[in-house]
C-alpha cells in the first residue's frame, strides 16, 4: 500500500488549498480514507474521513466543519481535500490515511502553512 500526499504549500490567513492524495496497492474504492494532520510539537489528530464505495458518509472535525471537504475519485484512486478559510491553526504536516486488514497506513505527508 502506497499514499501519496500532495498540494501543500504556503498560504494567507483566509486563503484556499486542494491536497489529494494518489493511492496504490489497494482497490480505492473498498477502502475508508482518512485525512489527519500533525502540528510541530502536537500530536497528529483527524482532520476528516470518507466512507467506502460513493463516499456518501463524511466526518470532520470540529476545528474544520464548513471550512474543509473532503471527496475520493474512485476512478483516479485519489482522495482530496479542499481546504477554505485557512487559519494559522490549520498550519501542520497533512497525511492520508487507509486501514487494511486491521493495520493503519500512512503516507508522506504534505506541509500546509498558513500565514497570518
Amino acid at each position: 500500500v502506497q499514499l501519496q500526499a500532495s498540494g501543500g504549500g504556503l498560504v494567507q490567513a483566509g486563503g484556499s488549498l486542494r491536497l489529494s492524495c494518489a493511492a496504490s496497492g489497494i482497490i480505492f474504492g473498498l477502502n475508508d480514507m482518512g485525512w489527519y494532520r500533525q502540528a510541530p510539537g502536537q500530536q497528529r489528530e483527524l482532520v476528516a474521513t470518507i466512507a467506502r464505495f460513493s463516499g456518501r458518509t463524511t466526518n470532520y472535525s470540529d476545528s474544520v466543519k464548513g471550512r474543509f471537504t473532503i471527496s475520493r475519485d474512485n476512478a483516479e484512486s485519489r482522495l482530496h481535500l479542499q481546504m477554505n478559510n485557512l487559519r494559522s491553526e490549520d498550519t501542520a504536516v497533512y497525511y492520508c490515511n487507509t486501514k487494511v486488514a486491521g493495520r493503519d497506513y500512512w503516507g508522506k505527508g504534505t506541509l500546509v502553512t498558513v500565514s497570518s
